[in-house]
């Protein structure tokens, strides 16, 4: 069981640069409860965990998830489930609420009159203090998710550029070996999105993206702000940076070589102390990535050939990951739409 927790958090988190080994001793763990599938759903975020009750019951399979959920899944198409009713129990009925999100959909190429929201979600703050830690947020867990697309404004403040914020959706909700994708944004390298995925809880599948070179406006500072946003149809995910399409992935195909930005260029002052402290930090800043990618790549390969990682429906959640030191990802204005043609 050890050997197996071990092998599922290496795979996870080798795309943040080499969090692996110790990150197994942090991830909260789970433990089976009495309680009802809903309530543990409710509790548990697939991605590195899962429902304690359906491990209970001797089955993770996301059928089960989902006949366990579906009655609240009906709920949160109406009224943002029964966890949301203390909050705004007409929150999706508002015109007021859902006006932003069909005003939105036409940036992703989304047909508003194709789907239905399922949920707005209140802001969300993720704080992260320690080496090798996950935070994970969703009121909503209880939506099984096919097609879709998910957004939100993310403001963060991480101390190593290797640590970051994002998405992870169409989870099957086990702990052990997840099948699940993953979009994280980081502020290595002037920003860097990967998209990930894990097949039985292995890294089997990756793409590494620079959403500069589409998105002039995104910024890797500490303190500013991006919306990021995920489109799944079927086998193909769309990734958003502030309105602009900055990568693409067929899931069916294999991980993309590695591809990197342009190396940071020596000043022609070589004798400015600041200048030259400045582009030292972004050389090794270059080359911590380079490392990265090329580590994920040949990881996510190998495994590739051994399974697919193609995967249709399942869970969603708003994530945080954090090398060390202090990381904090905000969530604001964040929704879910569901794709239904």
């Amino acid at each position: 069981m050890l050997q197996r927790k071990q092998r599922l958090v290496q795979s996870l988190f080798v795309l943040l640069f080499f969090l692996l080994p110790a990150l197994a001793c942090n991830l909260p763990g789970q433990q089976a409860t009495p309680e009802s599938a809903q309530q543990a759903l409710a509790e548990s975020i697939a991605g590195t965990q899962t429902a304690a009750a359906l491990e209970e019951a001797g089955t993770n399979e996301l059928a089960t998830a989902q006949a366990a959920a579906s009655q609240t899944s009906q709920v949160v198409a109406g009224t943002q489930t029964a966890i949301a009713a203390s909050r705004d129990e007409s929150q999706l009925a508002t015109a007021t609420i859902v006006a932003p999100i069909l005003a939105e959909l036409p940036l992703y190429n989304v047909d508003a009159t194709q789907g239905r929201a399922a949920w707005v979600h209140p802001p969300v703050r993720i704080e992260l203090q320690g080496k090798n830690q996950i935070g994970y947020a969703n009121d909503y867990m209880q939506t099984i998710v096919a097609d879709f697309v998910m957004a939100a404004d993310i403001t963060w403040d991480t101390q190593y550029g290797t640590s970051g914020c994002g998405f992870m959706f169409r989870s099957d909700g086990d702990k052990n070996k997840p099948n699940q994708y993953m979009v994280l944004a980081t502020r290595l390298g002037n920003g860097h999105i990967i998209f990930s995925a894990l097949a039985n809880g292995e890294l089997a599948n990756v793409h590494d993206f620079y959403p500069r070179s589409e998105d002039k406006s995104f910024s890797a500072e500490n303190g500013s702000t991006n919306r990021l946003a995920v489109v799944g149809r079927g086998t193909l995910i769309e990734i958003y940076s502030n309105g602009v399409k900055v990568g693409e992935v067929d899931t069916t195909l294999p991980p993309a070589m590695p591809k990197l930005p342009p190396k940071p260029v020596m000043p022609t002052n070589q004798n400015d102390p600041k200048l030259m402290d400045h582009y030292r930090k972004l050389l090794q800043e270059y080359k911590e990535l380079e490392t990265q990618v090329n580590t994920n790549y040949n990881i996510a390969l190998g495994n590739y050939k051994k399974t697919k990682a193609v995967f249709d429906k399942g869970f969603v959640a708003m994530i945080a990951a954090s090398e060390s030191g202090k990381t904090i990802c905000e969530f604001n204005d964040a929704w879910l739409w569901l794709i239904e043609e």
